[in-house]
């Protein structure tokens, strides 16, 4: 196996005393692991830092060995660790792209999202910038994944307008009539996700929940749990943030 290509790196593992396994998502080939000799030296953690973009080269004899990889830096985003906000945002989205999806499956639509997310964070000079992005984001990896909602239409009287509610069993859209009794039990459907443009604080963090709550319950299980952490604290602190 010998691969070349861009890639954005998503998880540094250390292996041994000097060197670290990666995982780095490109567009072709999807999500890929390998070696890094000396990825523990002076020379390459700067390089080796989740969501910077690398030019990689994947070499292995055969495709079930764990490839050798090199790297040259194509772009750093090292600069925004240092923001506590957008590198919480950063080291999520990456975190939650390494965790959940499977080895060198081809996911362009994914990997475009991605880049965007990660150069939306870099931009934008408010999270709010952002924020709508990453909802949408953790939707699209839902779907790909083969738990996408039903957004479309009414999951009991299968209408297609004033779509509030989300029931959180089924992942289908409740209207504002179906739902007008059971909003206890309902998660709210934020007008950006059907109507698109911007959105305000409220209706991001009825993004979050939303997103959330599918992801925990059907992506981020067993050994990928922990990853959840990583959400936790982003979410933390865009509440603070906001505050």
């Amino acid at each position: 196996m010998h691969i070349e290509a861009e890639a954005t790196i998503c998880s540094v593992r250390a292996h041994g005393e000097h060197g670290a396994i990666v995982r780095a998502m490109t567009g072709e080939h999807g999500l890929l692991s390998g070696y890094v000799r000396g990825g523990h030296s002076r020379r390459l953690r700067p390089v080796l830092i989740p969501a910077n973009v690398v030019m990689a080269e994947f070499r292995a004899r055969t495709e079930e060995q764990l490839a050798g990889l090199t790297v040259e830096l194509v772009h750093s985003r090292a600069p925004l660790m240092g923001e506590p906000l957008a590198a919480a945002a950063l080291d999520w989205a990456t975190a939650l792209t390494a965790a959940t999806l499977p080895e060198a499956q081809p996911y362009p639509h994914l990997h475009a999202a991605l880049d965007g997310v990660l150069g939306a964070i870099e931009a934008a000079p408010a999270a709010r910038g952002w924020a709508v992005a990453l909802v949408r984001y953790e939707l699209l990896l839902l779907a790909e994944m083969g738990f996408g909602l039903d957004l479309e239409r009414c999951a009991v009287t299968d209408a297609t307008d004033e779509l509030i509610w989300v029931s959180p069993k089924s992942g289908r859209a409740v209207s504002a009539v179906a739902g007008q009794d059971y909003a206890d039990k309902l998660l709210r459907f934020p007008r950006f996700l059907s109507e698109g443009g911007e959105a305000d604080w409220a209706d991001i963090f009825d993004g979050l929940r939303l997103t959330g709550h599918f992801l925990s319950r059907d992506v981020l299980i067993d050994r990928r749990a922990d990853v959840a952490a990583a959400r936790e604290r982003l979410v933390e602190r865009l509440k603070r943030a906001v505050a």
